[in-house]
């Protein structure tokens, strides 16, 4: 399979290296430019709109500075009957979290856009995926918290890490539950004739000029 040849600049508006490293994955090339918004200026609504906002107000926020590059901001929620879960401050709060998720469906919501000011175009979507644990018992959350895994993940858990351990079932995107869905944001990409299938996976390329028959 050929993978995207990038013809205007990509930005990813993320410093997550989750997000970094399935868009490298997917073969895209891009920048890496860091939002500074203010998260807190994003009014709370219900969940699916809360992140679909904000990763809207990234993307823009880094959009207004290049405005003839495609930007793609993405944020990500834990939601468990009904609340939601965001990354924990403190070990008290990844146990109660962890505690909440044990044994219950909860789900993960992803926003994305993708925006080119230059042109007005502005995609957004927010995907979700359901998320089964197992039953967790106090030694494995102990366990698992003093990792140090669950400080810097929404929900208090990576499924792409330790905390895979914890995931009995999934239903719907996997790359959503690490942070990225990644088949919606490439499907935008595609139609927008930002990427194409003209030139081969840099891994490919790598392959060959480590294969002494192909010098």
């Amino acid at each position: 399979m050929k993978v995207p040849e990038l013809k205007p600049k990509i930005i990813l508006a993320s410093q997550s290296p989750r997000r970094r490293y399935l868009l490298e994955r997917a073969g895209l090339r891009f920048s890496v430019i860091s939002s500074e918004l203010d998260e807190s200026s994003i009014p709370m609504s219900p969940p699916d709109d809360y992140v679909r906002s904000l990763a809207t107000e990234k993307a823009r926020d880094i959009a207004r500075r290049y405005p003839d590059s495609w930007v793609i901001g993405a944020d990500t929620v834990v939601v468990v009957e009904n609340r939601v879960l965001g990354k924990p401050a403190s070990t008290a709060e990844a146990r109660d979290m962890l505690l909440r998720l044990s044994g219950r469906t909860h789900y993960v919501l992803t926003g994305v856009c993708v925006c080119r000011l230059s042109d007005a175009k502005l995609f957004t979507d927010t995907v979700r995926t359901d998320v089964l644990f197992k039953a967790l018992t106090g030694a494995e959350i102990d366990w698992y918290i003093q990792t140090g895994e669950p400080f810097d993940k929404a929900g208090a858990y990576a499924i792409q890490g330790i905390g895979t351990f914890l995931v009995k079932r999934i239903n719907g995107s996997y790359t959503n539950v690490v942070g990225l869905p990644v088949c919606e944001v490439v499907e935008i990409l595609i139609r927008e004739k930002v990427i194409g299938f003209d030139e081969p996976h840099p891994a490919a390329v790598s392959a060959q000029c480590a294969d002494p028959e192909a010098v």
